[in-house]
């Protein structure tokens, strides 16, 4: 296969990628506090298909993996007293799963049997002092911008907000949480606020997903063009030089 045809399908291979991780936003423009997704692509040196000791080697196309737009959405009004919105980026919720501290921007929150505040899956939500602890007997919680939650006039728990400095310290882990995978170790975010009665809607942006998805389509079909026609030419050359002789 000519060298051409070879970077080609490096760049059709990157395209898939890119199409998964644009449709992948499309699914999830509704979701609750979703960040846009975008495929980091550079190039990596390889060997020529025909090398014949000439250089520079070829440049392939790369998949550097995936990058996060951390940026704000919306906050869209709801009413109900146990959903959250956080103002403010790069702070997220804390959240006990089991095998340590997840964290979310997701903040539709509710009680479980126990009197915990949990995620719609049935994590605890954590606070200063660990699991926040609500009586429905108590009344509405009802909870302040810097997050301390009160039943009756009385402070009960305090939400608390976590904060990295470098917020590529985090991977999705499913269900709208984060994990942080390095050594890097959150910071309570002072700089943020909570909304009570509100949730942040996905930043993405519908039209320029779709168009993102026309445009990975088109060059698709362009690079299979030209390595057909790149093809095509190889083809016939040889039988020329076949019919020379």
């Amino acid at each position: 296969m000519e060298n051409a045809a070879y970077i080609g399908l490096s760049r059709q291979m990157t395209l898939r990628r890119e199409l998964d991780v644009v449709a992948n936003n499309i699914a999830n423009a509704e979701t609750t506090g979703f960040k846009v997704e975008q495929l980091l692509v550079g190039t990596e040196i390889g060997e020529r298909a025909r090398n014949d000791q000439i250089r520079p080697s070829a440049s392939f196309v790369l998949d550097n993996g995936v990058g996060r737009d951390f940026a704000q959405g919306a906050l869209k009004q709801t009413g109900r007293s146990l959903d959250f919105a956080v103002d403010g980026e790069g702070a997220f919720f804390t959240i006990a799963d089991g095998i340590g501290e997840a964290y979310t921007r997701d903040g539709a929150f509710t009680i479980d049997p126990e009197g915990r505040l949990v995620t719609k899956a049935g994590l605890p939500v954590q606070g200063d002092g660990g699991d926040i602890i609500l009586d429905p007997l108590q009344g509405e919680a009802t909870v302040g911008t810097d997050g301390t939650i009160s039943q009756n006039g009385l402070p009960v728990g305090r939400l608390t907000l976590a904060r990295f400095d470098a917020l590529g310290a985090l991977s999705k882990d499913g269900d709208g949480l984060y994990r942080n995978r390095s050594n890097t170790q959150p910071i309570e975010a002072t700089g943020a606020q909570i909304r009570q009665g509100m949730l942040e809607s996905s930043n993405v942006n519908s039209l320029i997903e779709i168009t993102n998805l026309i445009e990975i389509s088109r060059a698709y079909e362009r690079i299979s063009k030209m390595i057909e026609n790149a093809n095509d030419l190889s083809r016939r050359s040889v039988e020329r030089l076949g019919s020379a002789n």
